[in-house]
This record gives structure tokens, sequence and C-alpha cells, in this order.
């Protein structure tokens, strides 16, 4: 019988499946620093331990929660002095969910827009098509800004 403090390893298949993360990003991870470098077999094989398969989880967790990959960096970062204040990993949380507002206000005003090209398209030939209009000549968009940078809608409108 194994003991709590031996660590079985795993191959990245194993990893793969333990974390629901695919070989080939397991791979990336590793080329980008979030995970280290595995110890290896005899024969070559990657070998990642029971940390590896905590790191990872917490890696897919966070992507699936849409933090990017710099702030996943920094929390991993920020997570290795467990006596630390937290208040930074707070302000990264806090950034991202400014993030998120922005993205829920951008896309309710792209639904808007996609609504009323819709709704303005009641035609039977292409060629009247309000949808097809509005997506060739961005200044029929009753919005001027929808996720686009707003400076380089500007300076098209000049």
């Amino acid at each position: 019988m194994q003991g709590r403090s031996e660590q079985r390893a795993t191959t990245i298949g194993g990893l793969a499946r333990a974390s629901g993360v695919k070989v080939t990003t397991i791979r990336y991870y590793e080329s980008i620093g979030l995970i280290g470098p595995p110890d290896r077999s005899e024969g070559g094989q990657r070998l990642y331990d029971r940390n590896a398969v905590d790191r990872m989880n917490f890696i897919r967790h966070a992507r699936d929660l849409g933090f990017s990959l710099d702030a996943i960096r920094e929390l991993i970062a920020l997570s290795s002095n467990k006596e630390r204040s937290c208040a930074e990993i707070d302000e990264i949380a806090r950034r991202h969910a400014a993030d998120i507002r922005h993205r829920i206000k951008r896309l309710k005003a792209l639904e808007r827009e996609m609504e009323r090209m819709i709704k303005a398209c009641s035609v039977d030939k292409v060629a009247d098509c309000r949808v097809l209009a509005v997506l060739a000549d961005h200044h029929l968009c009753a919005t001027p800004v929808h996720g686009r940078n707003e400076e380089s809608v500007r300076a098209r409108r000049r």
C-alpha cells in the first residue's frame, strides 16, 4: 500500500485526463513556464507528480473563469508565499471582474445592433437585405462602437 507521503507519477496523458486539459495545451503551458518541467522516465517519458496535477487544475479553472495567462502567472507567483497578504490577488480578481463587466456591456451593445439589423431586414431579396448592407457599411450602424477600438472607428468616419 502506498503511503500518503509517496506521490505516484503520472504521464502527460494521465495529467490530461486528471485535469481535463489537452496534451498539446499542457506542453504549451510547460513551454511558457506556467508549469515546471516534469521529471522524465528512463525512456524519456514525462512524469508528473500530484503538485503538477493540482497546478494544472488551478490553471484550467482560472482559464474557465476567463483569467488571462499573464494574470494566472501573477496568481501563481503570488501564491508561493502563504503568509503574504492577498491584497494583490484581490486586485487581480477585481480587475478581471471589471473586464468582464466591460465585455458584457460591449456584448449587450452588439446584441442590440444585431437585433436592430435583423428587424430592419424583412425583405425577400438579397439585393435589399439590410443585414448585408449594414455589414458592408459601418456608418449604417446605430452605435459607432461595438467590439472595436473606438478611436479606429472615429478615424474611419473622418
